[in-house]
């Protein structure tokens, strides 16, 4: 018998589902994140990196306070040293987030969609919530390194209920640096914390409650996946990505899903929901 959508997530710690999106609705997306290029700050632009003593949006309001609005963060070969591109406005981005789900209506009508909701309530969610979204360009030749990571470390709930939805709106291949995962690891619950600074006389405003830990590459599953496909990612599973090392770019839009019914949202998480708003619920089953 089948398992459910549930039991293969519990199983692995992530699900791939292909053909999520239709061809026109993944043209779509990728024509509005390459549009979004177009409209990124001329002055004052801020660099992106996931790269251990390149975390420079530990010390940026303007990373902190991006929950509710559409921020761009930029390659860290993209700038030079007065901020000014080296590279075309097309390629320069690592990405742009936190808020597209609720400030771009194209992206809001694929993350509230039907398919969507459905995906949710076969996982077990009753109130899911949506805290972020990204749009992530991952581009030839910049395209940069992210790190062996549990998505919980940074939107961490108790009990745990954080599910990433990510979709590759171009093939994601082992060129290019496709999702690699640890199977399994997601059932030794969440290895380290990226937290707001309790000094609250630090430079830092964000920092991590812990060291990285070690994780051997040889424990990782390489998971190339065909444009328009949905990975669903448990949050406590580690994954990572490796350089795009290729000619051709990996765009892809991700969001993150929690749930809101009898869960504790951690009040030291990173991302806060601004003074006066909720995250946006995508269904309650009390309705």
């Amino acid at each position: 018998m089948r398992n459910t959508l549930l039991e293969e997530l519990q199983e692995s710690g992530y699900v791939v589902l292909e053909d999520f999106l239709t061809p026109d609705e993944t043209a779509e997306l990728l024509g509005a994140g390459r549009a979004l290029c177009m409209e990124a700050p001329q002055e004052g632009r801020k660099v992106f990196s996931t790269i251990k003593g390149a975390d420079a949006q530990n010390k940026e309001n303007y990373f902190i306070e991006s929950g509710d609005k559409v921020r761009y963060f930029f390659e860290e070969g993209a700038l030079g040293e007065k901020g000014e591109l080296l590279v075309e406005p097309t390629k320069a981005l690592n990405k742009v987030g936190h808020a597209l789900h609720t400030e771009n209506a194209l992206f809001k009508k694929i993350t509230f969609s039907d398919r969507v909701k459905e995906t949710c309530w076969q996982l077990g969610f009753r109130r899911p919530v949506i805290p972020q979204s990204m749009y992530i360009y991952k581009n030839p030749g910049i395209g940069g390194e992210v790190k062996s990571h549990q998505d919980a470390s940074y939107l961490h709930t108790e009990p745990n209920t954080t599910v990433g939805f990510w979709i590759p709106l171009e093939d994601a291949t082992l060129e290019n640096g496709c999702l690699k995962f640890i199977k399994g690891s997601h059932k030794s619950g969440v290895h380290r914390r990226y937290i707001r600074n309790p000094d609250k006389q630090a430079t830092e405003l964000l920092t991590y409650d812990s060291p990285a830990p070690i994780y051997p590459l040889s424990s990782f599953t390489n998971v190339p996946v065909s444009k328009g496909s949905l990975v669903i990612i448990h949050g406590h599973v580690v994954h990572r990505s490796e350089l795009n090392r290729s000619s051709k770019s990996r765009h892809a839009y991700t969001f993150h899903v929690i749930e809101s019914d009898g869960v504790k949202y951690s009040e030291d998480n990173w991302l806060q929901p601004p003074a006066g708003k909720q995250f946006p619920v995508l269904y309650s089953k009390s309705e």
